[in-house]
């Protein structure tokens, strides 16, 4: 898997398309992609030109099908047959929802609505899932409908796609935002994104001639999508993929890749490395080389400093450099990375006070020092891409170290939101106050300030909650845990996450009344609270808060405020309801 020196960057193309055709006329048998079987040998490959052929025959037998340029959900496996069918819906000009496999009837409403809201019954697939969907599933109503297409099955139509080439500005990809059990939203993500993106990663982390990048991450996600697929085509880097179950089961599989394979870069976000760590030293081997991995990009959820120095401390014996652990910050709505710490740079940390920056301001304080947090530089914007703080409120540029929204402006900002004006206004197309040039702003929801240029994320505007590279959306964890007891009010449940600068906590605030407190009591309604939130959403709350009713505080209208209630928990200010009852029974006991 050598190169053969022909490497144009990302803005030589106009397309994706347009890179597929000149890495199969200027290195045709070269290897892009090859997959691991779990995640360890080698099972399948594919050079440019293998690819292309696919590609195109797919193209062909969807445009025979009447497909062409129209939309389609992709349901997929990590895997060879992902990439092939994603490169014919590009040929073919058709808007494709890339969308995790459900291995569950509850996973089935999450497709339905991505279907539906991006306006398709077509759902593209293996001939393995399809059987097994309609055999597990027969009679699931999500399933109505839909028509599931075995693109392994496709045959070749009678001449090779001719079709018209894709423009820069059509729609590349549908990218619909995860976490939300509700109301996904899908980000229009156009060819033009995805070259600036790849671009501005190259300028970050620049890709030599014999360069490998590893990933294990889904290829449905937005991190995922562009290092496994688009940064390796673009770039004419070959990429290793593994299943991300192969590598969460066994994490050193994904250490052991690099190792064998020689790999250069990979992208994780900050929970894989943890789980590297905590990795058996037996499991991990004497043999273990990591001297080839310089850039170690770490982004996607809060970036932890105490990660870094764990892993760096852990894997120094078997060649990892201290400089090779490059964070980073970036989101669906941006193509995927916004800023990026340069390769060769020391991870940079800024210790600041705690009740400073929960007041908006990053003081520095001493390094370990009580009342004291470290947050993690996740580097500077390139190219054309330029990173602002603003004020939410007024619309104002924030001054150095003072904290705001994350606003950004640049090619790898995405078109928006599909089919919904209002929200793609609200977020897309923000105005600084009293900027003459009048540039569209991309709003992230993120709160973070800039220090010498360098962006520090401190939270969310928004209420997502990041925990192990997943989203979730407060409503959600509310719902369950208002519905794991008999009794419990409507609206009686506030979710939040808290950072203490070591780890990010999910915490859950539930109102209970005086009958509900007696009949259940405050320990047996946690432990209901805290499997309720398990098994419906597969995460584990932190801390269960039972407070009295009325605590939890409230708008007019009567919406739970969770930032005035994060910030009561934080200042301690939320009384459990055992401890009212207490302070009750002694001042009874005393009249």
């Amino acid at each position: 898997m050598t190169s053969t020196g022909f490497e144009p960057r990302a803005t030589a193309f106009s397309t994706v398309t347009d890179a597929l055709r000149l890495r199969r006329e200027k290195q045709p048998d070269e290897v892009v992609y090859v997959f691991l079987r779990d995640g360890e040998e080698p099972d399948g490959s594919l050079t440019y030109r293998e690819l292309d052929a696919a590609a195109r025959l797919r193209a062909g037998a969807l445009a025979e099908a009447g497909l062409a340029g129209g939309r389609a959900v992709l349901l997929y496996p990590s895997g060879l047959e992902f990439i092939r069918t994603l490169l014919g819906c590009l040929h073919a000009r058709i808007a494709a929802a890339p969308v995790q496999a459900p291995n569950r009837r509850s996973s089935l409403r999450r497709l339905r609505r991505i279907a539906d809201d991006a306006g398709t019954t077509t759902v593209l697939t293996t001939g393995a899932i399809k059987q097994r969907l309609e055999t597990d599933f027969a009679d699931a109503p999500e399933l109505w409908g839909l028509t599931l297409i075995d693109t392994e099955s496709l045959t070749a139509p009678t001449a090779d796609w001719i079709g018209a080439a894709p423009e820069p500005d059509d729609i590349a990809l549908l990218q619909y935002t995860s976490g939300s059990t509700g109301d996904p939203k899908g980000v229009i993500v156009t060819h033009a994104n995805f070259l600036a993106n790849v671009a501005e990663t190259e300028e970050s982390w620049p890709l030599r001639p014999d360069d490998v990048i590893v990933s294990w991450l889904p290829l449905f996600h937005d991190m995922g999508m562009l290092f496994g697929i688009m940064l390796p085509l673009c770039s004419g880097t070959p990429v290793y993929l593994m299943a991300p179950e192969a590598f969460i089961r066994r994490p050193e599989r994904w250490l052991h890749a690099i190792s064998r394979f020689r790999g250069t870069h990979a992208a994780a976000p900050s929970f894989a490395y943890d789980l590297c760590v905590r990795a058996g030293a037996a499991a991990l081997g004497d043999t273990l080389d990591l001297s080839s991995w310089r850039v170690a990009a770490n982004g996607a959820e809060p970036v932890r400093w105490h990660t870094i120095e764990a892993f760096t401390e852990r894997f120094a014996a078997a060649g990892f450099a201290a400089e090779a652990m490059c964070a980073g910050y970036g989101l669906a709505e941006n193509t995927l990375k916004a800023t990026a710490a340069a390769e060769e740079d020391l991870p940079s940390v800024r210790w600041v006070s705690s009740q400073a920056l929960r007041e908006g301001r990053a003081e520095p304080a001493a390094d370990g020092a009580e009342g004291a947090q470290p947050l993690v530089g996740l580097g500077r914007a390139v190219g054309r891409t330029t990173v602002r703080v603003v004020d939410p409120q007024n619309g104002g540029v924030c001054p150095p170290g003072v904290v705001g929204e994350i606003w950004i402006h640049g090619p790898c900002v995405a078109m928006g939101y599909l089919d919904r004006p209002r929200e793609t206004d609200e977020t897309f197309a923000a105005r600084i106050a009293g900027d003459p040039s009048g540039q569209a702003h991309l709003r992230t929801g993120d709160l973070g300030f800039l220090l010498d240029g360098e962006l520090f994320v401190t939270g969310r505007l928004k209420d997502v909650i990041i925990r192990n590279g997943r989203n979730f959306y407060p409503q959600d964890i509310e719902l369950l845990a208002e519905s794991s007891v008999d009794g419990l009010q409507t609206n009686c449940a506030a979710a939040f996450s808290v950072d203490d600068g070591l780890t990010e906590q999910l915490i859950v605030v539930v109102e209970a009344d005086g009958r509900v407190l007696r009949s259940t009591g405050a320990d047996e309604l946690r432990k209901r609270v805290h499997a309720a939130i398990r098994d419906g959403v597969r995460l584990d709350a932190d801390r269960v808060v039972v407070v009295r009713r009325g605590v939890v505080p409230r708008t007019s209208s009567g919406k739970v405020q969770r930032r005035a209630c994060r910030a009561l928990y934080l200042n301690g200010e939320l009384k459990s309801a055992e401890s009212v009852a207490v302070v009750r029974a002694g001042a009874a006991d005393v009249r």
